[in-house]
């Protein structure tokens, strides 16, 4: 465990920059007082975001990076051309070793090629994944890959399970997640061949894997992980966000359509806001890019101070919990099991 971790913060990425990031980073600061950040970018627009603050020059540290890379700029650009991007340098903070972990807002494909390229896979490991968190009527339930890899082998999603049962069994405490591989159905006779093989595969894995489930289970409570390829999650994440979104308006609609509706809004007000706190997507924000040699965090684009803040919490749970430590520590013995057998 680490009891002065610190933190960098790619603070140009995401819609709104240091207007979010720093607001953000400071009220992370008041509420854990060992821990230091790093915000990274244009050091003349952050030291006027930031003047003023008890923190500055002390736990709160400016990194200049004289480039930023945009929302809609290509993975393969960013990578080559933008050296001195703020996420680029926030990275390269993790790989030196002057961070314990990055977070950025910013674009998703090009803080995966980065972080690939800079800090590498753990040994055993293919290829990063995405993995997220989303409500369910017990709590929450992770669930990975969320967009990294649009196709993934049987192996990748084995190594996906592997991952996200050593991450959950360490941030949550839980000695045995429950993992399910999701399918069109539980059935072993379901599925493509890719799921079919994969489940031979988890099986094997040493992980408490209770095998196929579907995609209504992601939200029971009754699994603590769900695995599957980062095409099939990203798709199952978006329409999760725009349901919650149409339901939210939707509600809107109904309590205000005429002077009784209204009246009985007012009544189930405190129903309705107990329900908006529970389900609230900020305090569900921040993603972990699994599977690196070090850790980074990937919020939301639009993330505001609150959901920022979040992402920064999550950094701070993998960091005191080793991680991806663990991680390689599970693969290994996995490793040297295979080979031994």
């Amino acid at each position: 465990m680490n009891e002065h971790p610190t933190i960098a913060l790619d603070a140009m990425g995401g819609d709104y920059g240091p207007e979010v990031v720093v607001p953000a980073a400071i009220d992370i600061l008041d509420r854990n007082p060992s821990l230091g950040l790093i915000l990274v970018g244009d050091e003349t627009v952050l030291n006027k975001v930031v003047v003023g603050s008890q923190y500055l020059g002390n736990r709160l540290l400016i990194h200049h990076a004289s480039e930023m890379v945009e929302m809609h700029e290509s993975p393969s650009k960013a990578l080559r051309n933008k050296k001195d991007s703020s996420m680029r340098v926030a990275v390269d903070l993790v790989k030196a070793g002057k961070a314990q972990a990055c977070v950025s807002a910013g674009n998703t494909g090009a803080l995966m090629a980065i972080s690939k390229f800079v800090l590498k896979t753990i040994p055993g490991i293919d290829r990063p994944a995405i993995i997220g968190v989303v409500p369910s009527l017990r709590g929450h339930t992770h669930v990975l890959d969320l967009g990294a890899n649009v196709d993934s082998s049987a192996e990748h999603l084995r190594q996906f399970a592997i991952m996200a049962y050593e991450l959950v069994k360490a941030v949550e405490n839980i000695p045995e997640p429950k993992v399910g591989l999701l399918n069109i159905g539980e059935e072993e006779i379901k599925g493509n061949e890719q799921v079919k093989q994969a489940v031979k595969l988890i099986a094997d894995s040493h992980i408490n894997f209770i095998g196929f489930v579907e995609g209504n289970d992601i939200y029971t409570g009754d699994v603590d992980v769900v695995v599957t390829d980062g095409f099939i999650g990203n798709v199952a994440l978006k329409t999760s966000e725009g349901l919650a979104k149409m339901i939210n308006v939707a509600l809107k609609q109904a309590f205000s359509e005429n002077l009784l509706t209204k009246l009985a809004g007012l009544i189930a007000l405190p129903v309705l806001r107990s329900f908006r706190k529970r389900f609230d997507p900020r305090q569900y924000n921040g993603a972990s890019l699994v599977g690196l040699r070090g850790i980074v965090v990937k919020s939301h684009g639009n993330a505001d101070r609150v959901a920022f803040a979040k992402a920064i919490e999550i950094a701070i749970l993998e960091i005191n919990n080793a991680v991806p430590e663990r991680i390689g520590a599970r693969v290994a013995e996995l490793i040297a099991e295979g080979k031994s057998s």
